[in-house]
């Protein structure tokens, strides 16, 4: 698939972040006249809980003037989560190109509703890079998204209640604690 110039380039940013240990996810923030600004996910290496890609490539662009916010588009390996999305209406970012949405859809209806346009390649490079990483980090990708990791099944034992004879065996102390 030819990809837009700046989608390139969020791939290669989301390969970095990997590399580092991070997160998969890159984006390009871009005008008619080049690139603004671009990143990755670095949650995992800075330890911050909001440096989501479409974050990073906005932070790395600077202080602009409103009115080259509202002629840019942001391009993102992966659609947008909730909180990148209220940056991109926050700016008045026009335009959003999605590289995919199969492994995470963000909220990419609430940018429309507030006439964003919209745009998904459907990028099988992009779902391969998000589901390999997937695969191998399910607690890391659970955390990035805010939600609980998949218990295992040593969890899922240790979660189920105590019956009422194996509660009795235990120091009175912790039969209400179970």
């Amino acid at each position: 698939m030819t990809y837009p110039k700046f989608m390139t380039v969020a791939i290669a940013q989301a390969q970095i972040g990997r590399s580092e240990g991070g997160i998969p996810i890159g984006a390009v923030l871009a005008d008619e006249n080049g690139a603004l600004g671009f990143g990755h996910n670095r949650r995992v290496q800075e330890g911050s809980p909001v440096l989501h890609a479409e974050m990073d490539a906005i932070a790395n662009a600077g202080r602009l003037p409103p009115a080259v916010y509202h002629a840019s588009t942001m391009y993102t390996t992966l659609s947008p989560c909730a909180m990148c999305c209220g940056a991109i209406l926050l700016y008045q970012i026009p335009r959003v190109v999605i590289g995919e949405n199969q492994t995470f859809l963000g909220e990419e209806d609430l940018l429309r509703s507030r006439g964003v346009e919209v745009v998904v390649l459907s990028s099988v490079e992009c779902v391969a890079m998000m589901r390999s990483f997937i695969a191998e980090c399910p607690d890391l990708w659970a955390e990035d998204i805010g939600e609980d990791a998949r218990p295992t099944a040593r969890d899922r034992v240790a979660a189920q209640p105590l019956s009422r004879a194996k509660r009795s065996r235990l120091p009175h102390s912790e039969r209400n604690q179970t």
